[in-house]
């Protein structure tokens, strides 16, 4: 945070100048042009503060507001800059009112969908559907269902009618098998404490699995000591078997139907980077044959190209979560960019190589900015079939 600020306060102050040349134009009052740089003083002020006091719900309101301001006046600017192109080969007369106009008008659209995205956004959830073939599926297995959920960020909740509702939606579906890739909460387990009830009317016929996430170590806050970290990540663990998740941690289980099997893999969290690498794909896969058809969970989709791409044991099928789909960006008739994509290649749905899949979930719930635009909470439905 402290080595991008400067950045990102440039841009601010960029766009606010130009974005303020507008506002002017168009009103003389000085009440309104004084508390235009009163609101983005105080905003400044909550993120210079941030690089002491590091509070969750506080980088989350912080996160929102400063989108509200910024983002608009950036879909303003091109218009604002042509038209001083303009003037400076007519000597720079004074701003044109209805070019002022058109630019607050442009703004006004990228307002509304944040506003969106910060209410009803975070739980307009969707269902991606995929069918994926294999030739080494086993026989019983043709036709078998997962769903996948990721990312749930228990401690960001605050609509419980949106979550049950996703709940809902995730039961509906009527899968063989759910799987969590990752990532119930965003530090601490109590911050799940009030929705278990909710998790726990998941319900799948062959069980519930689930692996932990980057967030889930709690490695993101400030604890009195070791011990009591230590027992945060138990106390977690219990909340997983309170909700009817299996959790896998470095470990394998093999789901059987129709008298054959699949193995289910599911290692601790393991990212590029400076994120933690705790998992050992080794260590889980200890008990699985090279020959048997292999799912993976593992929360990084990082972990896919450094490690189980090319792992010695044929891994059919990876599932992560993580990115969130960087909650902002569009998808459109197929076409598909977010902001993310510039960090991690794997970011969104299906990614195929050499016959093997990753699919990447959006994420169930939401961090850091208070809502979604255009990349909207996933519920992933993957049915598998011989051929």
């Amino acid at each position: 945070m402290q080595k991008r600020l400067p950045f990102i306060l440039l841009i601010w102050a960029i766009a606010d100048i130009y974005f303020f040349q507008a506002v002017k134009t168009l009103t003389p009052n000085n009440f309104i042009l004084i508390a235009y740089w009163c609101l983005d003083l105080l905003l400044v002020a909550g993120f210079v503060s941030l690089v002491r006091f590091r509070n969750t719900r506080m980088i989350a309101w912080l996160m929102a507001l400063a989108l509200l301001t910024l983002i608009p006046k950036i879909f303003a600017l091109p218009v604002l800059l042509i038209e001083d192109i303009t003037r400076l080969f007519r000597g720079f007369p004074s701003r044109e009112v209805w070019v002022s106009e058109l630019a607050l008008v442009i703004a006004a659209i990228p307002f509304a969908g944040l506003l969106y995205g910060m209410s009803g956004g975070r739980h307009h959830y969707k269902v991606h559907r995929i069918t994926l073939k294999f030739k080494d599926l086993p026989d019983a297995f043709h036709g078998f269902t997962l769903t996948q959920l990721s990312d749930i960020h228990a401690g960001s909740f605050t609509n419980k009618k949106g979550v049950e509702k996703g709940v809902a939606m995730v039961n509906k579906q009527k899968s063989d098998v759910i799987l969590f890739t990752g990532d119930l909460v965003n530090n601490a387990a109590s911050e799940m404490e009030p929705w278990i009830g909710t998790f726990a009317k998941l319900a799948a016929p062959m069980g519930k699995y689930s692996v932990l996430g980057n967030h889930d170590y709690g490695d993101y806050g400030q604890w009195e000591s070791k011990e009591v970290k230590a027992a945060n990540l138990a106390r977690l663990k219990e909340v997983h078997k309170e909700i009817g998740f299996k959790l896998l941690l470095d470990q394998s289980v093999q789901i059987e139907r129709g008298g054959q099997k699949i193995a289910l893999i599911g290692v601790e969290n393991w990212g590029k980077g400076s994120f933690a690498k705790y998992g050992s794909l080794t260590r889980a896969t200890t008990n699985v044959a090279a020959e048997e058809f292999k799912i993976l969970m593992s929360h990084d989709p990082s972990h896919w190209e450094a490690k189980s791409l090319e792992y010695k044991k044929h891994i059919n099928l990876a599932l992560a979560g993580h990115t969130h789909g960087m909650q902002f960006g569009i998808e459109l008739f197929g076409f598909q960019w977010s902001p993310v994509k510039y960090v991690y290649p794997q970011w969104a749905g299906l990614y195929e190589k050499n016959g093997k899949y990753l699919y990447v979930n959006r994420g169930f719930g939401f961090i850091g900015f208070k809502g979604r635009i255009g990349i909207w909470p996933e519920i992933t439905v993957i049915t598998l079939k011989k051929g």
